[in-house]
Formats: C-alpha cells, structure tokens, sequence
C-alpha cells in the first residue's frame, strides 16, 4: 500500500489526546514515524503509540514541559536520534482557561502567564529547538494550531483568544524567517467536539453561533487538514480557518 510520508518523522505536541492524538495516529497511518509529546496526559499518550504500533506504525512518546527551552530541546533530540531526522513538527499543545469574556477581574496576572508561556512561548520554543534539523531535510514543514478565537477575538477566555492570535502572527513571522527551507503555516479550527469543552458544551454552540455547516468539527476533520497544509508545497505563512463557516 502506497503511504505518502514513508520516511518521513512527524513531532506532534499534545500529541496523546484530542486533536493531537487524531493527528498522531494520521501521519502514522501514512507512513511517519511520530513522537507523541506529552505533558501530563501520559496513559494517553502511551495509548496513542500502543495503537499506531499494533497497526505496524512506528511511534514513540516523550514528556516535554514545552513551555520549558531546555525540555523542549531534549525533546527533539530524542526524535532525532530515534528516527534520525525530523521532516514535520505540529505545534499543538495549548491550554485554556473557560472564563466569561466580559469579566475582566476574574483575569489574574497568574492566567496571562500560564496561558502565554504555553500557548506561545511554547510554539516558538518548539520551533526554535526543530528548526536546524528541519532545514536539512527536503519538504520540511510546520504546522501551528491556532484557533478561530484568535481571528474573532471571542472563545474560552480573552487571554486564550490573545494567546493564539500571537500564533497566528508568529506563524507569519517564522515563515519568512525560516524560508525557503521550511514552509510555516497555522490552522485555526472553530469549535471542535473534545475534552476542553466537557461541561461547557452549550458555551462551545453558542460561541460557535449558526453554523452555515450546522456542525462540530471532529478532531479527525482538523487532522485531515494538518495533513494538508504539512504537504502543501506551494504554502507558507497561510491561517487556514476550519469553522463550519462560523466567520462567513
């Protein structure tokens, strides 16, 4: 069977749960060897590789705090050792904090920290650490999840909906910066049906408005198009919304 990234190795952050599991077990399915990074979700990640493996993938899992330079390094130098090389990183590891947008009290100085040191300081710290090693290998790419809040400025929290619109503007920015070696695009999905939205399920519709699709993306739907844009030779620097027609 004919599989696109035979040889190919794929760094996939928050790769054990949600979007990132769904983008793990894609690429594996297409032929890349992918390292599952993990924070704190080990049993999921270790799920993730389990199944990618007992389909004849190859897969391993790596705890890294990306919010930490030093982790996120030796992150990648497990990857590259492993698998000798790195073609792709997705940059999806994020968190939030489900707070009403208009209470701005309730938005300590602690939260900003949190949700910048992961949401973006982190992306940079994953690409920064990738970076020479993608450069030396054909086609390489990334891909950065960001989010439609990041466009509207309306989502989980306002510091969450800031967080990724710095994403998508640093997307813009290391796609010159790391051009033509390196094609750096952004995907920036509406609401998708995972465990951020448990318990807040009416929030994720009513944020989410009349949909002209009349649907919740799947974390396979967001998966399909990370495939996309890593293989999109003729794109870089792109914020690619996956909404359902939320910003039509």
């Amino acid at each position: 069977m004919n599989q696109p990234l035979s040889n190919k190795t794929a760094i996939v952050t928050g790769g054990g749960t949600g979007i990132g599991q769904a983008v793990s077990l894609l690429l594996a399915q297409q032929g890349a060897a992918v390292v599952v990074v993990y924070s704190r979700s080990e049993n999921e990640a270790m799920q993730t590789v389990g199944k990618i493996r007992d389909d004849g993938g190859q897969a391993i899992a790596v705890q890294a705090s990306v919010e930490n330079e030093r982790s996120v390094q030796a992150m990648v130098e497990t990857a590259v050792k492993t698998y000798g090389g790195l073609d792709y990183l997705v940059n999806n590891a994020a968190i939030t904090r489900q707070l009403r947008l208009d209470d701005l009290a309730a938005i300590t100085q602690d939260i900003w920290d949190e949700l910048l040191a992961v949401n973006v300081r982190g992306t940079f710290n994953c690409c920064k650490a990738a970076a020479p090693h993608l450069k030396s290998r054909p086609d390489a790419a990334i891909v950065n999840i960001g989010s439609i809040a990041g466009e509207t400025g309306y989502g989980s929290s306002l510091p969450y909906a800031v967080s990724k619109s710095a994403v998508h503007g640093m997307t813009r920015s290391l796609a010159r910066a790391l051009a033509p070696d390196v094609r750096v695009n952004c995907l920036a999905p509406g609401a998708v049906d995972t465990r951020w939205w448990q318990g807040n399920e009416d929030k994720m519709r009513a944020l989410s408005g009349n949909l002209p699709l009349q649907r919740i993306s799947t974390p396979e739907d967001i998966a399909q198009l990370v495939l996309m844009l890593l293989q999109a030779k003729s794109m870089t620097g792109q914020i690619v919304r996956a909404e359902n027609g939320q910003t039509l």
